[in-house]
């Protein structure tokens, strides 16, 4: 029987250690290399001389013969950490990440659902770089301390990282935490939660396999392919670190706004009896920041209001949009395959007719609007919004009317002047409660009000850039309030005048 020895070496300078493998009768046995996650962390390659010799006696003259390979030199990848990271809704980086943090907390031990926050974890402190004999283990960046909670910076671009002690039992199976991602007070996203439970832990050393299941806790999906409950299964095998093991979490937990997008619903009348026709509209504001498309508003009509089919109509950025109907009793369902630009309003504009059974409802319709993001198809929704208006038995003949206008004041007169232009989709917020509308010129108006007295406001958040222009006039104009009196059957305005926040941008 023939036998042959093989060595093969490998040096690196301290790095690698060298191993050996034995070739018998044409079969071979190899042990697994455990590899740990791999980064790009600028850390120059390490040289690698690789290089086999060998040895063969014949059984029959029993010569031996000895001989090795060339040298292969070769160039060795620096390690590379698993690590996580905090990324937008649609998986882009923020442009921000001055005041984030993330934390690691147990579980109130006296919740049953464990969802409960407790306390901090307690990790060990770590070091990077690695001084000897201080009794520090070595730190994996960013967060070389172990720090928690860990705070994140613009230059980590949104990466985090936690080391777990193997001798403190924190990677032992049934431990839970839960992960915290907490955004700056006046950031436009909200906390994440997510649990964490290691389900399986083997092995130990260099040989440690942990598997954990990650689940949101919020609704929100974990990460950007929308799944809300995600299960890992790692190799751990970095001596280098003393005993502590790195629990890969490997989680890029996307943050979403918290409205990402805004339904308004208004009429043309507060006041109506039956026989009446009543134009509703239903203006849709995409405030995320991707597109919006499968647009679907779902609107309930009160008891007695028969909807007019051919009375649809959409417009965004004053084009025509094509906008179906759906009709199953009360309920109307309006849809669209148009898509929605960031800070774009999409209006849809359809009419009611008022039977004798409306003087038994209500007058509150509501409606609700469905879509999904563009970049990721994540379900979105806002709503409901809501109208009332009075039913009244018999011919009106008291109603007035409200008519008014939003404009850009340029001579703070009060008065809007030729060239002074108007603002398209101002809000105005009435006594009631309802919700006005301004059509492309900046004018609205309200039919079938009772006489008296009427309160309008400006909703300056629906204006960005722009605030109450200051009126040098009269001064009880100098306030986003407007109070009117109504006579019966008269006519009566209410305008309001904003300016752009930077007296620069003023077009003259």
């Amino acid at each position: 029987m023939r036998r042959q020895s093989w060595r093969h070496q490998i040096s690196d300078g301290g790095w690698f250690q060298r191993f050996a493998a034995t070739i018998l009768v044409g079969s071979f046995f190899q042990s697994p290399i455990p590899v740990f996650a791999q980064t790009n962390n600028g850390i120059a390659s390490t040289a690698i001389t690789n290089q086999a010799t060998y040895t063969y006696t014949d059984p029959t003259t029993q010569y031996t013969f000895q001989g090795s390979s060339s040298l292969i030199n070769a160039r060795s990848k620096p390690l590379i950490d698993p690590l996580g990271r905090i990324l937008g809704c649609g998986g882009q980086v923020l442009p921000d990440y001055q005041g984030f943090s993330v934390a690691l907390y147990e579980p109130y031990p006296n919740d049953p659902t464990g969802t409960e926050l407790g306390k901090l974890v307690s990790l060990t402190r770590t070091e990077a770089p690695d001084l000897p004999n201080n009794n520090i283990p070595k730190g994996v960046k960013p967060n070389s301390e172990n720090s928690n909670p860990f705070f994140l910076t613009n230059a980590g671009e949104g990466y985090y990282n936690f080391l777990f002690d193997q001798k403190k039992g924190q990677t032992a199976q049934g431990k839970t935490y839960i992960l915290v991602v907490n955004p700056p007070a006046d950031s436009i996203y909200k906390q994440r939660r997510i649990k964490l439970a290691i389900v399986d832990s083997s092995g130990e050393g260099e040989n440690l396999i942990v598997q954990y299941t990650a689940t949101s806790l919020d609704g929100q999906p974990i990460s950007i392919q929308g799944k809300t409950q995600l299960t890992n299964t790692v190799l751990v095998s970095d001596a280098e670190r003393l005993g502590l093991e790195l629990l890969p979490l490997q989680l890029d937990l996307g943050l979403c706004q918290t409205q990402q997008i805004q339904i308004i619903k208004t009429g043309d009348r507060a006041t109506a009896e039956p026989g009446d026709t009543v134009i509703y509209r239903l203006s849709l504001r995409n405030i995320a920041d991707t597109a919006l498309h499968n647009l679907v508003v779902d609107d309930t009509l009160p008891v007695g209001f028969k909807f007019l089919p051919k009375s649809v109509r959409g417009e965004a950025d004053a084009q025509l949009v094509n906008v179906t109907a759906e009709t199953s009793g009360s309920q109307v369902l309006f849809r669209t395959t148009t898509a929605l630009p960031p800070g774009n309003v999409l209006n849809i504009a359809y009419a009611a007719q008022l039977t004798p059974d409306a003087v038994r409802g209500s007058g509150r319709n509501s409606a609700i609007v469905n879509a999904q993001r563009s970049d990721n198809d994540f379900p979105i929704k806002d709503g409901p919004a809501t109208h009332q208006l009075k039913i009244r038995a018999g011919i009106v003949s008291d109603c007035g009317t409200i008519i008014g206008r939003v404009f850009v004041d340029k001579n703070f007169d009060g008065e809007q002047q030729p060239g002074e232009p108007g603002m398209p989709n101002a809000v105005i917020f009435m006594e009631d409660g309802n919700r006005i509308t301004t059509d492309p010129n900046g004018l609205f108006s309200i039919a079938n009000v009772l006489p008296g007295n009427h309160t309008g406001v400006l909703d300056l958040s629906m204006l960005p850039g722009y605030t109450l222009a200051p009126n040098q006039r009269f001064r009880e104009r100098n306030s986003q309030s407007r109070l009117v009196r109504l006579e019966p059957g008269g006519l009566v305005r209410m305008n309001f005048a904003v300016t752009p926040t930077f007296k620069s941008e003023v077009k003259k």
